[in-house]
């Protein structure tokens, strides 16, 4: 099967939605080799992609009859969720773990990935949330209960937004209300950079949107991401419902 940098599952699905996950796995691309030199408990942490954070999208997808974007490189190859300019494009350490294939990386091999995997991926993205003049984006990704040397994050969910609240404010409001639930704000890191996904394709545009990071320890099993699927997916449509026109 010949590789492609990016699914869709759902294309032909006719709602306003449109679901991302930029992290969804933690695959290294047949022309960069087998490994990016790291061990495998390394590739399967949260350094090397959004573990959960695919399954959620998947029962996101269904229960919104929404078409579901997921990348299929590793963000340690090249990160889909930074502006071309950000210095944290091409990771070199992360979280402690030197990235062996990335230490000599160039200009010359940064410039063939975002043409092999990073370009293709936000070319698909754009095609998708261009389908409606209405589109709304919602971006699922996942984060570690814990950073080594850090102390516990305790929130269960965080929801992510910039300048545009429009979305991500009822949906908190909505969160909020669940007695299970710490929710944060902006957390466990600030909802925005310039030139990331959602500001590319949400900002610029006009679109409605909203960042939805899991942490990851909820979502290990394909069970529990349908759960937080089914779960989120009333509440986003709630919250839709109460944004101003």
């Amino acid at each position: 099967m010949t590789y492609q940098p990016y699914h869709i599952h759902g294309e032909d699905r006719e709602s306003r939605w449109l679901i991302t996950c930029d992290h969804a796995t933690n695959t290294v691309p047949p022309d960069i080799g087998e490994s990016l030199g790291l061990p495998e408990a390394d590739m399967t942490r949260h350094i090397a992609y959004d573990p959960g954070a695919a399954g959620v999208s998947l029962a996101l997808g269904r229960a919104l009859n929404a078409p579901v974007l997921l990348s299929n490189f590793s963000r340690l190859v090249i990160d889909p969720n930074r502006g071309e300019d950000d210095p944290t494009l091409l990771m070199k350490l992360y979280d402690g773990s030197i990235i062996p294939a990335n230490r000599h990386a160039d200009a010359a091999e940064r410039e063939r990935r975002l043409n092999a995997y990073y370009r293709p991926y936000h070319e698909a993205y754009a095609r998708l949330a261009a389908r409606r003049d209405d589109t709304v984006i919602v971006a699922v990704h996942s984060f570690t209960h814990q950073l080594r040397g850090r102390p516990p994050r305790p929130w269960h969910i965080g929801i992510l937004h910039a300048w545009d609240r429009r979305l991500s404010d009822p949906f908190i409001a909505l969160l909020e209300a669940e007695p299970d639930l710490v929710v944060g704000r902006n957390q466990p890191y600030p909802g925005h950079l310039p030139g990331d996904a959602i500001d590319r394709h949400a900002l610029h545009h006009g679109r409605n949107n909203t960042l939805i990071e899991v942490r990851n320890d909820l979502i290990r099993s394909e069970a529990t991401q349908e759960l937080w699927g089914q779960r989120l997916a009333p509440m986003l449509r709630e919250a839709l419902a109460r944004v101003p026109d």
